[in-house]
């Protein structure tokens, strides 16, 4: 259900237009409606880029705190808690960490050249660079070579005074000694060394491996001890931003004398904002609503549709005034993953981990992960009976284990691949045909009744032609009282499309309907099959599993069983996490799709967010 919106204006006199933003920022019920686009404006743009700046640097704080948890598991490295924060902290906190990680990605650069530089020197061992330098001035030059050492050529010893210095891996690394100016002509390959000497590169390699060490070192105290009042530096960011948004918004009249403010109160409390406001002799008054507002979206569902909310926003919100379709998909949504998975092994495993979560680690997890979690739970119930249509437990028939149980079971519930294909099918027809019943609603409740008799008529038409399929004793197919309703039916589709419209028109426009309905309507309905498609794959693929768990596992007492455990648990690890990951993308494509195009959902509504001090 989408929570119904007042519509305000508030008049303030200038100088007391401040106290008024922060009281109403503290009541934090008023939506600010947008009159000019806030991202265009300097300061604006400013404060954003601080916090995309905080953002990223926000994100490896959390990764170096995961990478501390991972290395010392039994004592767990808890962040220091938040602290108050100026701007003026947080920003110069936000320049030491930007310049901690340029500084280590300086440092990272250097001794991977400094590396390199060993490893070049190191084929050719300890030697100082001045002695070289000594031979230069005595009148003779040392070259440095490489060469395969299939190609080195003993009589460059005599010619060119050749001496090897090291072979490895099939190279051989030597030197000359010729007087200056004396041409080398060998077929070998000069090398250039470090100007370095080994032992100094070392020495350099180990101080500044130390001042890596330092600097990442002062980077995870910062992570453990201030990553949190970073945060808070970001929740201040934020109310300085929704603070100069307002005053964007903000319509100054009577020479700047008067601030026009205008925002969106949800209708329960709007009493109560009413009241603070008359306290204080704050000017406001209650506007009405227009077709071009853009009225902000707030959902107010039971405890079961609630967990389905994120699910809704991962398409778009409604429009005001539409239907919110997240009750209404919910129960259809449930089930269709619960067949898509079609395991009732996998059902139970899923319920057994997120209950398990939510019991152990409820007050270590983060507020919105909790909501997932009930999510889990109830799409694992789903998967754990409807698993039991198929009677697949981790890919094993568990109606064939013998259990009186689950024999009694069988004789009620079991259906076969032909029945499951029905069953798929019959689901797609009640969910499309439910979708033109709410279509049907929604468009009598925006705009009145006859503009839903057309939908009315298509729901008159479908539901007679099966009846007329399902029972003809009750209504033989194309007998007088079905012709009656068909005429009936027609008349709706024909002529009540576009109330208002010339009759022509509306004949044209049938027409084009009745096209769309006969070319789309069947494939809506097949699209269904992948609710039995999935399901039956993923138990084939479970069954494999299982069949190379005992084919493959040696005949030996101990490391047969281990060897089938461990393939049982791969290859249902991968089943899961693959069937999990189809059976929520098949019902969401399901419900965006067949249902929302059906139902005649438009969306494109905005959130509803009020304007408060975030703490």
């Amino acid at each position: 259900m989408i929570v119904k919106m007042s519509k305000y204006a508030f008049l303030v006199y200038h100088k007391e237009y401040e106290a008024f933003l922060t009281q109403l920022r503290d009541m934090g019920v008023v939506h600010i409606k947008e009159t000019q686009t806030a991202a265009d404006q300097p300061h604006i743009q400013s404060l954003l880029a601080e916090r995309k700046r905080l953002q990223t640097q926000l994100r490896l704080l959390k990764k170096i705190q995961e990478d501390r948890a991972k290395e010392d598991r039994n004592k767990r490295a808890v962040p220091a808690p938040a602290r108050v924060v100026t701007a003026e902290e947080g920003a110069a906190l936000l320049n030491r960490i930007e310049q901690l990680n340029e500084q280590i990605g300086e440092q990272h650069t250097l001794c991977q050249s400094i590396r390199k530089d060993v490893a070049i020197l190191s084929v050719w061992g300890e030697f100082d660079h001045a002695n070289i330098s000594r031979l230069q001035q005595a009148g003779y030059d040392v070259t440095f070579f490489t060469c395969p050492s299939s190609r080195y050529d003993t009589t460059w010893e005599d010619a060119c005074h050749a001496f090897v210095i090291n072979e490895q891996q099939s190279v051989t690394f030597f030197i000359t000694v010729t007087p200056h100016g004396t041409p080398v002509e060998i077929d070998a390959e000069r090398a250039k060394l470090p100007d370095s000497n080994l032992s100094r590169l070392r020495e350099q390699f180990r101080i500044e491996e130390e001042r890596t060490d330092a600097l990442n070192g002062e980077l995870a105290a910062i992570a453990m001890n201030d990553c949190r009042t970073l945060e808070a530096y970001d929740i201040l960011l934020s109310n300085d931003l929704d603070w100069k948004n307002v005053h964007i918004q903000t319509v100054r009249e009577a020479g700047d004398k008067l601030m026009l403010l205008e925002g969106w109160v949800p209708a329960a409390q709007e009493k109560e904002m009413e009241q603070t406001l008359d306290r204080n002799r704050y000017f406001h008054r209650k506007l009405n609503v227009t077709p071009e507002d853009n009225i902000p979206i707030q959902f107010k569902n039971n405890r079961f549709a609630r967990l389905f909310e994120l699910i809704s926003k991962l398409y778009m919100l409604p429009r005001y005034g539409e239907l919110d379709l997240t009750p209404f998909f919910a129960p259809f949504f449930m089930i269709f993953f619960g067949l898509c998975l079609g395991d009732s092994g996998y059902g139970l495993f899923l319920l057994l981990v997120a209950s398990t979560l939510k019991l152990f680690m409820s007050s270590k997890l983060p507020p919105s992960i909790k909501p997932v979690l009930s999510l889990v739970q109830i799409l694992g119930a789903s998967t754990l009976f409807c698993g039991l249509l198929t009677g697949t437990f981790f890919g094993a028939n568990m109606y064939d284990w013998g259990i009186p149980v689950l024999d009694a079971l069988k004789e009620k519930v079991f259906l076969d691949n032909n029945r499951m294909f029905a069953l798929a099918l019959i689901l797609g027809v009640i969910q499309i045909m439910f979708g033109m019943c709410l279509n049907a609603a929604n468009r009598i409740i925006q705009f009145g009744f006859v503009y839903g008799l057309s939908t009315i008529g298509w729901i008159i038409l479908l539901l007679s032609i099966g009846m007329s399929y399902l029972l003809p004793s009750v209504m033989p197919m194309f007998g007088t009282a079905h012709l009656i309703v068909i005429a009936v039916a027609g008349v709706l589709i024909f002529l009540l499309n576009s109330p208002g419209k010339n009759p022509l028109m509306n004949i044209g426009l049938g027409l084009w309907d009745t096209y769309n309905m006969a070319t789309g309507l069947l494939g809506d309905v097949l699209s269904y099959v992948r609710l039995f498609a999935l399901g039956l794959s993923g138990g084939i693929l479970a069954g494999v599993f299982n069949s190379l768990a005992v084919g493959m596992s040696p005949d030996v007492i101990i490391l047969g069983p281990l060897v089938m455990i461990v393939i049982f648990v791969a290859g249902h690890t991968i089943n899961i996490f693959m069937n999990v990951l189809g059976a929520f993308v098949h019902p969401l494509r399901l419900t965006f799709v067949e249902f929302f195009k059906n139902s005649g959902y438009e969306g494109g509504g905005s959130a509803y967010n009020p304007f408060k001090w975030n703490k």
